[in-house]
């Protein structure tokens, strides 16, 4: 049985993992056959958001692993163990904690850094071969990965312009999709899909990341 590594950014469209991706990913993998495994950094999120009122909390502090815990039931692993030899294939679901967790893209644009520990896994799995799924916002965190090197991933975020332009900026090729499809980057081993970069709702969400997902385990 295929295994998936599942990177999450906390719990939250805001300050972190988007859930309607993050479970739409993890039921697509396993209806597949498939089993996935959760991971993410330990580490203060960068920001905490009150969902309600759409607005960050002063003071709040939460953290990532913690976080990503709600969605995972518990079943959980520290990023910093991630060992690319325990799987077949890694997905990174979307969410602003994509962009404020798992690099800082949300502050730096085109300039983001990955955090370390996220870097270090997808080069793993890159280096061995193994295929990487992107979605919504988190195809710039792959783009950030590979910046300045030989790699130059093709990826997508739906039609964005802004978002595009900095994807181009970091060196990566951009092609725009559908939200309810995904782009398969053969020669590294790379798909994406737009999810709630373009999606009208949960639907088209779980339909392009199912062809995600499809496309990730064909590579695997």
């Amino acid at each position: 049985m295929p295994k998936v590594a599942v990177i999450l950014s906390g719990c939250g469209v805001k300050d972190g993992a988007e859930i309607h991706e993050a479970v739409s990913a993890l039921l697509s993998i396993t209806r597949r056959g498939a089993e996935y495994v959760c991971y993410a950094p330990d580490k203060t999120q960068h920001d905490v958001v009150d969902h309600l009122k759409q607005a960050p909390v002063a003071g709040e502090q939460r953290n990532v692993l913690v976080e990503s815990a709600r969605i995972a039931r518990g079943e959980v692993r520290d990023l910093a163990e991630f060992d690319p030899a325990e799987v077949d294939a890694l997905v990174i679901p979307g969410g602003f904690g994509s962009a404020k967790n798992l690099s800082d893209y949300a502050l730096q644009g085109p300039t983001a850094t990955p955090d370390p520990h996220v870097a270090r896994a997808v080069r793993a799995m890159h280096a061995a071969g193994k295929p990487v799924g992107a979605i919504c916002i988190s195809p710039t965190v792959v783009a950030a990965v590979f910046q300045g090197t030989e790699v130059k991933p093709r990826l997508t975020i739906g039609s964005d312009p802004g978002t595009a332009g900095h994807l181009r900026d970091m060196g990566a090729e951009h092609v725009e999709c559908a939200a309810d499809d995904c782009i398969v980057d053969e020669t590294n081993r790379i798909v994406s899909t737009p999810a709630y970069m373009s999606a009208r709702n949960i639907a088209e969400v779980y339909t392009g990341i199912d062809r995600l997902v499809e496309e990730v385990l064909k590579l695997a």
